[in-house]
């Protein structure tokens, strides 16, 4: 009964070290003071400009972004206006913790690898039978870009919190493959995410965070990155493969 104890013990032990480990892995990507690390873009409003007419776009968005974006009680606050808030960093294989607050109307999102987007809904929004493929009453959390009714497109439960409590996400990426946990549940379980801009090709294998600006004020706070190598990427895939 002892040697069954101190196993008992041992494997916890273990087990609260490794957390620990993965823990201290994560690094912030925001400092909460300032927006270090951070500079203005909107994909979609350059993706069809060449030449000097996008550079002159992708500057006066640069010189802009401080107009939209703040730093209030070390929460990155928009407006819900203005060019999105991007990393300077890019990532690629990667775990990716992030809290928010938003208001009624909410539509937003989270860009990963520059590609739109884990969503963010008002899961209060009545559903519009005009609009089949605009599903905000299922909750936020899904690959909302992906071509409608493929799994991951929505997410898998309602996940929400009520208006004025902030929510989480958990997301890893690895290759296209995206799980979302939101407030602890998981709502996209290992769906390929699919490269918007042109669905013949893969996703890309590095790019910045992007966080979406959409009509209505929203905060973030809490930003954190734990790149994932490939050994542990080799590692995830087979374990969720298995599970199948």
């Amino acid at each position: 009964m002892k040697l069954h104890t101190l196993s008992l013990s041992g494997l916890m032990m273990a087990f609260c070290l490794v957390a620990r480990a993965e823990d201290s892995a994560f690094k912030p990507i925001f400092n909460g003071k300032d927006l270090t690390g951070w500079y203005g873009l909107n994909p979609h409003s350059v993706v069809k400009l060449e030449g000097e007419k996008k550079e002159a776009a992708l500057k006066k968005m640069r010189e802009e972004f401080a107009t939209f974006w703040k730093v209030e009680n070390g929460e990155l606050v928009n407006d819900g206006h203005g060019p999105y808030a991007t990393t300077e960093q890019e990532f690629g294989d990667m775990e990716f913790l992030i809290e928010y607050k938003t208001v009624a109307g909410a539509d937003s999102g989270i860009y990963l690898r520059g590609v739109p987007q884990v969503q963010i809904w008002d899961k209060n929004q009545v559903f519009d039978p005009s609009k089949p493929t605009r599903r905000p009453h299922l909750g936020s959390g899904g690959l909302f870009n992906n071509t409608p009714d493929t799994p991951g497109r929505d997410p898998l439960v309602v996940a929400d919190k009520p208006f004025g409590e902030w929510n989480s996400f958990r997301i890893r990426q690895i290759g296209a493959r995206t799980w979302v946990w939101l407030n602890d549940k998981l709502v996209v379980d290992g769906n390929v995410m699919e490269n918007y801009y042109d669905r013949t090709k893969p996703l890309h294998a590095k790019g910045p965070i992007m966080l979406q600006t959409h009509g209505g004020e929203i905060r973030w706070r809490n930003l954190q990155v734990r790149e994932i190598g490939a050994e542990e990427a080799k590692k995830i895939l087979a374990e969720a493969d298995a599970k199948k």
